[in-house]
């Protein structure tokens, strides 16, 4: 690679090339050839005023044209490299690398050079990234399908020991067993639907949704489980309003059906679940009186059901908002 070169450098060579040095050749020249004796008589000093505005009017146009010249090539370079970078904005990807001058390489090009370096280093950054998370969900798949195996066997040496005769401490301590064996199936159905939502297996169709009918739909089809366990279930649902949003049905009601499922693992014991849908403000709220996300049931099994949650909300360009504290979670659907 050549020495790189300076922009002004060359921006003060042009102009002292085309503007200062025939002045001074034409001054050298008059200083040692001089000018015939009748042609200083008949020469006046007007005729030698005239000639110096007309060579200071010459030196002023061309440095005028000059450096127009030089500032419009040089914004052209500029506007080029600006269209290059902001090429990744307009098309969400990353831009094409910009044309550099290697023999040239004057300020603009090194910026040039140091841009094409930076878009290398991202491409391989997110290469990287991408095969983390490629091998991520894979560990996450196969860790969830090795782990269902042992859990099955564990399940079933309880269901075998509960045949037997034992203390009532014995069938306490067998039954929270089987309960943490059903939490961990739970934790890890979650996670494997989360790896496969965020790895793409899950389609996604946004149409235009009746919520109103959504929300009926599935808190029908979860009335008799809140019933067996025995929750008050407080529904306020408009009987002839409703309103649309442009999402995935099946994503919306996988969304309440985890937070039903929510309100049944962690908030049971407040006996009390609160759906309303606001026609008006167009918002769906689920309530609950349970012990709070603070609660270590809530952090140790609600966290990853909420970033599934999340990651579809924000999918349907929709949020949650979450209020927690020792009275009860209280979920806000609405418009992001």
């Amino acid at each position: 690679m050549k020495q790189n070169r300076s922009l002004f450098r060359r921006f003060l060579k042009v102009h002292f090339l085309f503007i200062f040095l025939p002045p001074i050749v034409l001054i050298f020249f008059s200083a040692f050839f001089g000018v015939s004796d009748i042609n200083q008589k008949e020469m006046n000093t007007l005729d030698q005023f005239y000639i110096t505005v007309s060579l200071f009017g010459f030196i002023m146009v061309t440095f005028v044209v000059l450096s127009w010249l030089f500032f419009l090539k040089l914004r052209n370079r500029l506007t080029r490299l600006q269209e290059y970078m902001s090429f990744s904005a307009k098309n969400n990807s990353f831009p094409k690398p910009v044309s550099v001058q290697i023999d040239r390489m004057d300020e603009i090009d090194q910026l040039g050079a140091s841009f094409n370096w930076m878009i290398q280093q991202l491409e391989d950054s997110r290469k990287r990234e991408y095969e983390e998370e490629l091998l991520r969900h894979r560990l996450i798949a196969n860790l969830s399908h090795d782990l269902r195996t042992p859990l099955t066997i564990l399940r079933g040496h309880v269901t075998r020991l509960n045949k037997e005769s034992m203390s009532i401490d014995g069938q306490n301590s067998l039954t929270e067993i089987n309960h943490t064996i059903t939490r961990v199936g739970d934790l890890m159905n979650d996670l494997l639907s989360y790896t496969l939502l965020t790895s793409g297996k899950h389609p996604f169709g946004p149409v235009s949704t009746d919520i109103v009918r959504l929300v009926r739909a599935s808190v029908a089809a979860w009335y008799p489980v809140f019933e067996e366990k025995e929750i008050q279930l407080d529904v306020n649902l408009p009987a002839e309003e409703t309103f649309y949003w442009e999402a995935d049905p099946a994503w919306m009601a996988r969304v309440l059906d985890n937070l039903f499922q929510n309100i049944l693992r962690h908030a049971a014991e407040g006996k009390y679940a609160n759906i309303v849908v606001d026609v008006e403000q167009e918002q769906i709220i689920v309530a609950d009186r349970g012990p709070g996300m603070d609660n270590s049931s809530y952090e140790l099994g609600a966290g990853i059901g909420l970033s599934t949650c999340n990651y579809m909300l924000n999918k349907m360009k929709l949020m949650a908002d979450i209020t927690s504290n020792e009275n009860g979670t209280r979920v806000t659907i609405g418009r992001a």
